[in-house]
């Protein structure tokens, strides 16, 4: 009878223990935490008409009420002013921030500040301790990324690619900042410029601040003509938008597949109209289903990881179950050969 309580306590705890982690798997990839964001649906490559994937994030030039400036002859931008950008960080993510995101933001450096160094974005707590900041470093032309560990250890990470100098040449530029578990990847101009290991990072503590476009040197907000700063909750759209919003800028040029226009855009000819609808049509469909890839592969990794932790959970059970047993077994040895004795 004893034995028969000792199996159903280890088939309760099987199926038990590894339902709590499973669940708080699902609450660290939880997107729950992100409003829904509204991108234009020319940010992404071949403008995205029809089933449009719902995204999730931040718009962080919005959540600090700047203020757009007049229109140039290039883009519109947003006037940074004098005034400190900070606010409590549970005005700015009021539910707390998606453990993996993407950053986003188009800038252009002004000659005064070029060679600068500035906070893109930071997040502290109330002590001062940075837990999450990207620093764009004018005088040595790198990127830096830090966050708090599980340990509340710092983790720092330089981005110091040769492709990273003409970021810092005043011309108009797309910086995108991926942010994984156990990787942070820089892409430039939607290419790739280079990918890290890291540890893996604490969870933001909402009752600090966040600011953004700051000078390390003083705090006062750094003199550069800013298009946007967007964050993602998810940390594969950084490698998804493309460069188009300027022809003849230094972004990933108009001509660029990457880049074709939409069907309104594109030149009525008899015999040439029609095929070109439909090859934008099945561009859409290609970056949709690229998209949802992802999705589905987070989806297949989450469920991998909860069926992992169950059988190794399983494992040390009827490890500590066995243990117990053979030591149980021996003292009714000795026992009984004390008695013989």
């Amino acid at each position: 009878m004893s034995c028969l309580l000792k199996w159903a306590a280890f088939l309760w705890i099987v199926h038990t223990i590894p339902c709590t982690v499973g669940m708080a798997v699902n609450e660290r990839i939880d997107n729950s935490r992100c409003p829904p964001l509204k991108v234009d649906k020319d940010r992404f490559s071949y403008s995205l008409n029809g089933p449009q994937p719902e995204f999730t994030g931040f718009d962080l030039t919005e959540k600090f009420l700047l203020r757009k400036g007049a229109v140039t002859e290039e883009r519109p931008s947003f006037r940074l002013g004098s005034s400190p950008l900070i606010k409590p960080t549970e005005l700015v993510f009021p539910n707390g921030l998606s453990s993996e995101y993407s950053l986003v933001t188009t800038f252009r450096l002004r000659k005064t500040t070029k060679k600068d160094r500035w906070y893109l974005w930071q997040i502290f707590d109330q002590t001062g301790g940075t837990q999450v900041s990207v620093v764009l470093d004018g005088a040595k032309r790198a990127v830096e990324f830090s966050a708090r560990g599980l340990l509340k250890n710092s983790l720092h990470y330089t981005f110091k690619s040769r492709d990273l100098h003409t970021l810092f040449d005043r011309q108009w530029h797309k910086l995108g900042v991926a942010v994984q578990s156990s990787i942070v990847s820089v892409y430039m101009d939607c290419k790739l410029i280079e990918r890290r290991l890291t540890d893996e990072k604490d969870e933001i503590d909402p009752s600090g601040y966040t600011l953004i476009t700051t000078r390390v040197e003083d705090g006062r907000p750094v003199d550069i003509e800013l298009q946007h700063i967007l964050i993602y909750c998810d940390p594969y759209l950084a490698e998804m938008e493309n460069c188009c919003e300027q022809a003849g800028s230094t972004l990933e040029q108009a001509s660029s597949p990457r880049c074709s226009p939409s069907p309104s855009s594109q030149p009525r000819s008899s015999g040439s109209s029609i095929p070109a609808v439909a090859d934008v049509n099945v561009q859409q469909e290609r970056v949709i289903k690229v998209y949802q890839a992802w999705q589905d592969f987070q989806d297949r990794k989450e469920i991998k990881e909860t069926r992992v932790t169950r059988v190794f959970l399983a494992s040390q059970v009827w490890m500590v179950f066995l243990d117990r047993r053979v030591k149980r077994d021996q003292l009714g040895s000795l026992v009984r050969k004390g008695n013989l004795e």
